[in-house]
């Protein structure tokens, strides 16, 4: 039986009934919508590097409920947020890679009519901000009543690069020249995009409003380049750092296509940084834009804290992937191996249970249909997320998966116990995390496990939908290679 600390009018909000007109507008809270953009595991309260000092985030992980075992639908920024903010997962749309705000619901039946978060607040009543990356570069036009926009790229940037010219080993003609570099810039925080976002989302916060607002904030780092100010370095002395685990032979059991995709000629190899001496410098530096963006987060919500909207607003931060700092022979996020995936994702609400912790896989597909229970909004049918609410109040954690897809036909399942990988081909790998978290020995081919490969296997989407035209990822040479392989078609 349901504890009896609850009200009534608490339990009507948390399972969705519909009370009276009066009593709904009051459990119609606000929202605060943080992503954060290539967030891995490395918080303090996640126990993801034991260096990690993020006590802000943390703060509000013991207010709310944090999913530590949560995953992207997608290991890459676009089609991560495009799954978020549409409710469908990439195998339904197509969006593999990379695809423009504006051309999502272009030329694509899955998509063409689909209402995006955002969009369904503001359908519902609500007063809608938003302000830096949250789709892939911030919004389509018209989505939010109020747009701060996004400073482009991912500046500022230094006159010249500091260590990694972008290019590596890859071919400058056919493929893209990604941002990784690392080094203490600029002077101060003021000079940081991130700071102005968190700026232009406090101003809102201290306004009055007539009706409950959504406000999504976008923070960039600690996307590449790893560039913040010199303060957040000096947090982290290289002396004590501890490494990522690494195994130099850990990929010579896995399938081809596995190799193929974790071909990333642009980026920093981990035997690279180990003979450059760059190994500690990378990680050191990513942990310190973990720090400055958990420094500006900190700042949002001490404004909330502080507001009227305090007792009344559903915060919710998550992050559009992971992140490698060397796992797995590489530093990118680009795989569907558990450092690529999983990310942070926490909820704080009236009513929600504080400082829980939960450990059964979560997807972030599953951000849009939460938000709209925890606001007592309508389901929306097209979501094929489920929500996360009965689960926060004591759902059985053993029955939930995560599904991770990266290009066609290639796709991750995460249980509580076990990652299964199937690639386009029928290449497999499985690992056991109770006994290998690190995912060092594929036993896809053990034949004990066929029981549970079976189970695994059930588990895959059966829609696996042709690249969509818009979308691309041209800065690997497998995935320009499958789009016109499987898919018949060239990026508009």
């Amino acid at each position: 039986m349901r504890s009896k600390v609850y009200s009534i009018s608490i339990l009507l909000f948390l399972l969705g009934c519909n009370p009276s007109k009066t009593a709904q507008n009051k459990t119609k809270p606000n929202v605060l919508f943080i992503a954060i953009d290539d967030l891995n595991d490395w918080l303090g309260c996640m126990n993801g590097h034991p260096n990690a000092i993020t006590p802000n985030i943390d703060k509000l992980a013991k207010e709310g409920i944090l999913f530590t075992n949560a995953h992207c639908q997608a290991p890459l920024c676009g089609p991560s947020r495009a799954s978020l903010m549409t409710g469908l997962r990439p195998s339904t749309t197509g969006i593999y890679g990379m695809i423009h705000d504006e051309k999502i619901r272009d030329d694509n039946e899955a998509t063409k009519d689909i209402i995006y978060l955002p969009e369904y607040f503001r359908n519902h009543g609500y007063h809608t901000m938003g302000i830096g990356k949250l789709f892939h570069t911030h919004a389509p036009e018209g989505v939010f009543n109020e747009s701060g926009g996004r400073y482009p790229g991912f500046g500022p940037l230094p006159e010249k690069r500091f260590v990694w010219d972008g290019y590596g080993t890859s071919d400058r003609e056919k493929y893209g020249r990604t941002s990784t570099d690392w080094g203490a810039f600029p002077e101060a925080d003021s000079l940081m995009p991130d700071h102005h976002s968190a700026d232009w989302a406090i101003e809102r916060i201290n306004r009055e409003y007539d009706k409950p607002f959504f406000l999504g904030v976008g923070f960039l780092r600690p996307h590449v380049p790893l560039y913040v100010p010199q303060k957040w370095f000096d947090l982290y002395p290289l002396e004590n750092l501890a490494m990522t685990p690494y195994k130099a032979d850990d990929l010579d059991d896995v399938p081809p296509v596995a190799h193929l995709i974790n071909d990333l000629p642009m980026m920093p190899t981990t035997d690279w940084a180990i003979e450059s001496g760059n190994w500690a410098k990378i990680i050191q530096a990513y942990l310190a834009c973990v720090s400055f963006v958990d420094y500006e987060v900190g700042r949002v919500l001490d404004a909330i804290k502080n507001s009227k909207y305090a007792d009344n607003t559903v915060i919710v931060l998550w992050s559009d992937h992971g992140y490698r700092l060397g796992e797995k022979g590489t530093f990118a996020k680009h795989a569907l191996w558990e450092e690529a995936t999983n990310a942070p994702l926490l909820f704080t609400a009236p009513g929600l249970p504080k400082g829980k912790v939960i450990d059964s896989p979560a997807e972030m597909l599953s951000v849009y249909p939460t938000l709209l229970e925890l606001c007592n909004l309508p389901k929306y049918e097209r979501n094929e997320g489920e929500s996360l609410v009965s689960l926060m109040l004591g759902k059985d954690e053993s029955e939930n998966v995560a599904i991770t897809t990266f290009g066609m036909n290639n796709h991750g399942i995460r249980t509580l116990k076990y990652r299964y990988i199937q690639y386009e081909d029928g290449g497999e790998e499985l690992y056991d995390h109770a006994v290998d978290p690190n995912e060092w020995e594929n036993i896809a081919k053990d034949l004990n496990y066929v029981e549970i490969k079976k189970e695994m296997k059930n588990l895959l989407p059966i829609n696996n939908a042709k690249w969509n035209i818009h979308s691309n990822y041209n800065f690997q040479p497998y995935f320009v290679e499958q789009k016109e392989r499987t898919s018949n078609v060239t990026s508009k």
